[in-house]
């Protein structure tokens, strides 16, 4: 059976024997320098001016459109787009905040939101904010959304987790909104076992999301930033100074382990993202290729594709049921991602509103019709092979 994932770090053995000793001499185990080192690090890799380090991709995602409302930028009834064709936790918080999130369709030749798609949305709905999906490491034209948010004066948000690495027009994925979330779980791009970041070069937002990250306390902000809240909210005991919550939070924190293992994995990271885009454009080449069973995919259009998974859309329920079963203890294959949102019972629980906004819609036909195969940079050149006998034959 080829597996999704094949261990829990890359390099795994090395890793192991240093996080061993780290743990058995670290003096503290709890949110500190390590994390704050990752913190440092991941930002100057992803290129932005600052990262908070937590303990999710799903939490990052929480903590951002928090932030997001405690500033003042969302407030509850706002409508928010999301992604159709993406994970739960992805319009979850929109709904946990009293947002109203509007699914937007994907095209089926990338799979993610175009400009075209987006601008039909705004031209029907007052939207106010666009949490987008970069599914799977591909993108459609994000430039163009991003130009079309800014004129709309559109909050535009990136979720990443799953294109860490993808170059479009010379700019990384997760950079061209205000801020975008990453996750390190132990089946992503690189592996903190649990773990997630926010990335933004505004420096308010960033601040805002260290406060949502730890309880709505001032803790792990700069000295400089810790000053000017106790100034604003008059708190000049260094007793309650502490434990003064400004605005509303969770614990989010991630632990010294997490941020030991991140810095430990980035310097992988390079080595890791060519062997996906390599096993990906060996698996592309030959499957793609099958345009009587599979809808094509474009990807040409990407400068360096860091995929997370290779997706098929089947042109039947018939051939996607013949591939599944084809596939059955072979091969381990997933929906793609977790499908059309709309079909899921939480948002026809929650947003019955929009539950039935995309009658037809292309992301219903991926979550129907659709599967991917695990793009691990341990993959060998016969499970590549398997794999594409099996995709092909």
């Amino acid at each position: 059976m080829i597996k999704l994932i094949k261990s829990t770090f890359y390099n795994e053995e090395d890793t192991k024997k240093k996080l061993t000793y780290f743990i058995s001499n670290a003096t503290q185990l709890s949110f500190g320098p390590q994390c704050q080192q990752f913190e440092k690090n991941f930002a100057k890799y992803q290129g932005a001016k600052d990262c908070v380090f937590l303990n999710s991709g799903s939490s990052a995602n929480l903590a951002i459109i928090q932030a997001l409302v405690n500033l003042g930028k969302l407030k509850p009834g706002d409508i928010v787009g999301f992604s159709a064709l993406t994970w739960s936790t992805n319009p979850m918080p929109l709904i946990q905040l009293g947002l109203l999130a509007l699914p937007i369709d994907v095209e089926m030749s990338t799979l993610n939101v175009s400009s075209k798609k987006l601008k039909e949305a705004l031209d029907r709905y007052p939207i106010k904010a666009f949490f987008l999906t970069n599914l799977l490491g591909f993108c459609d034209d994000i430039d163009e959304i991003r130009v079309l948010c800014k004129k709309r004066n559109v909050l535009l948000i990136e979720d990443n987790c799953e294109s860490l690495g993808t170059i479009y027009k010379g700019e990384k994925l997760g950079n061209f909104g205000i801020a975008s979330t990453s996750s390190f779980y132990v089946g992503h791009h690189m592996s903190t076992i649990e773990g997630g970041a926010v990335c933004t070069n505004n420096m308010s937002l960033a601040n805002m999301v260290r406060i949502v990250r730890a309880h709505g306390w001032d803790r792990n902000l700069s000295s400089a930033n810790q000053n000017k809240i106790r100034s604003k909210f008059k708190v000049n005991s260094t007793f309650y100074s502490r434990y003064t919550f400004y605005d509303l939070g969770y614990n989010l924190r991630p632990t010294e382990i997490n941020g030991f293992l991140g810095s430990l994995q980035l310097k992988y990271i390079s080595e890791i993202v060519k062997k996906r885009n390599k096993n990906f454009f060996t698996m592309a080449k030959a499957i793609y290729s099958r345009t009587d069973r599979y809808f094509p995919v474009k990807y040409d259009h990407i400068e360096f594709l860091s995929n997370f998974a290779f997706p098929v859309v089947c042109k039947s329920v018939a051939i996607r049921d013949a591939l599944v079963e084809k596939c059955s203890n072979k091969v381990e294959i997933r929906p793609i991602v977790g499908g059309d949102m709309t079909q899921q019972p939480f948002f026809k629980k929650h947003m019955n509103m929009f539950a039935h906004v995309l009658q037809q819609s292309n992301a219903e036909l991926i979550h129907k019709q659709g599967l991917y195969v695990g793009n691990n940079p341990e993959l060998t050149a016969k499970e590549l092979q398997t794999i594409i006998h099996l995709f092909t034959s």
